[in-house]
């Protein structure tokens, strides 16, 4: 299995704070708490150790064996299940939506990363024990952007009866006969029976990380509950009060800004949204006219002092958005890093003066592994063009020209018998000012005439040229399109599926190829 690496930069796909942060640029530093090293992560330690009160310890495990209850559990999650019990165990998280089967492979390179990396401190830190866990984001609203996939160039989509609340609630009418049904028959059982076991949308997707990563003890938390919510009310509290996230994130996007760099979510005045009787999630929005905190697109206003009592009350009713959720979920775990891709590194940095207010540990922030998987035959076929890994992420002109060269082809470029060309006909306007000035402009119109069609010349030389090698030239295209689909990284719309049909150790080679510190991106040949 060659496995190849690249600097983030050589790829051309990533931003340029993302670029900034990897290479420790010191405008970005104040905008995190610490940068993921090795050696950095003891300081880490003790801070949470420190800060994570037993309580949430205690209300965390229960939680989780609750949510795993009625799954044949393996035996590397009920280890991690255990060690979370103990104060010398620590989480490394990383989040993400509930796309159907998994949706692109980069919510795979998410949870490699962090099991990775919870092994790697294991080896430097072995007095303590590190759980990687993935964040299911249960509470998001959008449907539209998780009820999709792309497989082998065809879209599958199912169509719920029931959107607009938290999609982890969801149950699966449908599924089995708009999407299920339409798979490959290749397709593996564990990818069906994951939906036609559960429930809901979140039933399922734990039953799926479950069944892919149960070996690697992966944990996966469903923070939507009643139990976890009250972990929350110090913080429905303060929002409520006095919209303290919202003052904290508009002062740290100031200073981003005036660094250069564009915030990448907004914040509003309330970060909540409010979970209604008809299980809709719903924005909260201060009415002034009114003197009450609305529920949008309801009929529903309230006080202060009623919504501070309900939330004290019934805090289930209360979700975060993008900007208090992170913060939810460093109160609910012992976590020391969050792994995330390049817009959610982007928006953790408008985060940590929400933390301090809050006085709550701000984690390490860790790009997750970007990676490129190659197929046996697309590999084989990148070096018959004799191209290497690192050289497909140049633009398609480059490479035909470099492909070109290596198959002998005959470049054409006319420049010299254009200089030339330019240089009769300044010789000839030269002459017709003496002899007669009125003719200046129609010489140098003839001259722009002839350089056009010797323009056009080099054209249909070069096109008769390129003609000699269009084979290759149609393998390298296809090899591109292939490799990168739309033009963007293969990781941003092809499925698990596409790998895993042929190749059912595809999860174990990224965990040995993935190197989470190294902050580098990664070619995988098989």
């Amino acid at each position: 299995m060659p496995v190849t690496t690249l600097s983030y930069a050589d790829t051309g796909a990533f931003s340029k704070l993302l670029l900034d942060y990897l290479s420790q640029h010191e405008v970005l530093t104040p905008f995190y708490h610490r940068f993921p090293t090795l050696d950095a992560f003891a300081a880490q330690i003790d801070e949470k150790q420190a800060a994570y009160p037993a309580q949430n310890r205690q209300q965390l495990v229960e939680a989780l064996r609750a949510q795993y209850e009625g799954l044949d559990v393996h035996p590397a999650v009920q280890d991690n299940l255990d060690l979370l019990e103990k104060d010398t165990t620590f989480t490394i998280t990383t989040g993400h939506q509930l796309n159907l089967l998994t949706g692109p492979l980069y919510f795979i390179y998410k949870i490699i990363t962090a099991v990775k990396l919870s092994r790697q401190l294991k080896e430097q830190y072995p007095q303590y024990d590190f759980v990687p866990v993935y964040w299911m984001a249960t509470e998001d609203h959008d449907f539209a952007e998780i009820n999709h996939f792309q497989l082998f160039g065809k879209k599958y989509e199912w169509q719920a009866a029931e959107t607009g609340g938290p999609v982890g609630r969801l149950p699966l009418e449908g599924l089995q006969e708009q999407l299920l049904d339409q798979l490959p028959a290749d397709v593996p059982a564990l990818f069906r029976e994951a939906y036609q076991q559960a429930p809901t949308l979140a039933d399922a997707t734990r039953r799926l990380t479950h069944a892919l990563f149960g070996e690697f003890g992966l944990v996966s938390l469903d923070a939507d509950t009643p139990a976890l919510k009250h972990a929350l009310v110090p913080v429905l509290e303060k929002e409520i009060q006095s919209q303290a996230s919202h003052r904290a994130v508009q002062a740290t996007n100031a200073n981003l800004e005036a660094a250069g760099y564009a915030p990448q979510v907004y914040s509003r005045p309330l970060n909540l949204f409010f979970l209604t009787d008809d299980g809709k999630r719903e924005r909260l929005e201060a009415d002034e006219a009114r003197g009450c905190v609305a529920v949008l697109n309801t009929d529903r206003c309230y006080g202060q002092k009623e919504l501070l009592d309900l939330a004290r009350q019934q805090p289930e009713r209360f979700s975060p958005n993008v900007v208090l959720r992170p913060l939810y979920q460093e109160i609910l775990l012992p976590n020391l890093c969050y792994i995330g891709g390049g817009a959610e590194v982007a928006y953790w940095f408008q985060l940590k003066q929400v933390f301090a207010e809050y006085q709550v540990p701000y984690p390490m922030v860790l790009l997750r592994n970007s990676g490129l998987y190659i197929s046996k035959a697309n590999a084989g076929k990148m070096r018959k063009l004799g191209l290497s890994a690192a050289e497909l992420f140049r633009p398609l002109p480059e490479l035909k020209q470099q492909v070109g060269v290596a198959l002998g082809q005959e470049e054409v470029n006319l420049k010299e018998q254009q200089q030339a060309l330019a240089a009769v006909f300044e010789q000839v306007q030269a002459l017709a000012q003496r002899l007669d000035p009125t003719l200046v402009k129609a010489v140098a119109a003839e001259g722009s005439k002839a350089a056009g069609t010797l323009a056009g010349l080099e054209k249909r030389l070069n096109k008769a040229a390129e003609a000699k090698h269009e084979t290759a030239y149609s393998q390298l295209s296809a090899l591109k399109d292939k490799l990168f689909p739309d033009g963007s990284l293969q990781e941003r719309t092809d499925n698990l599926l596409s790998v895993y049909i042929n190749n059912p150790q595809f999860l174990q080679q990224l965990l040995e190829a993935f190197e989470p510190l190294a902050l580098e991106f990664t070619v995988v040949e098989e």
